[in-house]
């Protein structure tokens, strides 16, 4: 009988240092002879990779915005995660919806109740919404983030909007971590890598990862 799989996501606003951290946690876990499954979102598949270019590039409004996500998530759902839990895989995805309702929600100012509306209808199966088990939130100072992305590459359309913009998102992020406790784990980005890596080791083998 195969065993359950595992879906964590990684959370935080841009230039938090979550995809590092990601790459680090996919290499330990496949030398410990697990089936790991690393993708990200916007994005996952063919159709998702396309819909993310669209959204990180092209102008359009919050709606517009929250649709393509939510089409994306839908054919990544079918087509990579579900898939890959059914066989017993480790899933790790750089954000999942808690992205949504943080960018698009707080961040925009779109109404949450009809990103929970498309939540219901993309995630939505017989055993209730799907959400990841875990998701680690990779928590710094929008100041901090914006330093560190300036430093690193040429900012998309998202990562070029206002500090105020993330601060939104950082609060947006904070509201969904409150909200649900039991999924989320809580790191404090703003410290030295190995002490990032340090805390999110040890909060992962609590929760039996």
């Amino acid at each position: 009988m195969t065993s359950p799989g595992l879906f964590l996501s990684f959370e935080g606003i841009d230039g938090a240092g979550k995809s590092t951290h990601i790459t680090q946690l996919v290499a330990q876990l496949r030398e410990r002879g697990r089936q790991v499954v690393h993708t990200r979102e916007p994005g996952g598949t063919t159709l998702a990779e396309s819909l993310r270019a669209l959204v990180l590039h092209e102008p359009m409004d919050a709606l517009t915005e929250a649709l393509l996500v939510f089409a994306a998530r839908r054919d990544h759902l079918q087509q990579v995660i579900e898939p890959a839990l059914a066989r017993g895989d480790v899933v790790i995805s750089d954000r999942f919806t808690d992205a949504t309702f943080a960018y698009q929600g707080a961040g925009r100012g779109f109404d949450t109740a009809i990103l929970g509306q498309l939540e219901q209808w993309v995630q939505g199966g017989e055993h209730g919404i799907r959400q990841p088990d875990i998701t680690v939130l990779f928590e710094v100072p929008p100041t901090v983030a914006a330093e560190r992305l300036a430093a690193a590459r040429e900012a998309d359309r998202f990562e070029a909007l206002p500090l105020a913009f993330f601060e939104r998102v950082a609060a947006g992020y904070a509201a969904r971590a409150v909200a649900a406790p039991e999924r989320f784990v809580r790191i404090n980005g703003n410290q030295a890598p190995e002490a990032v890596w340090t805390d999110l080791h040890t909060a992962l083998t609590a929760r039996g990862l």
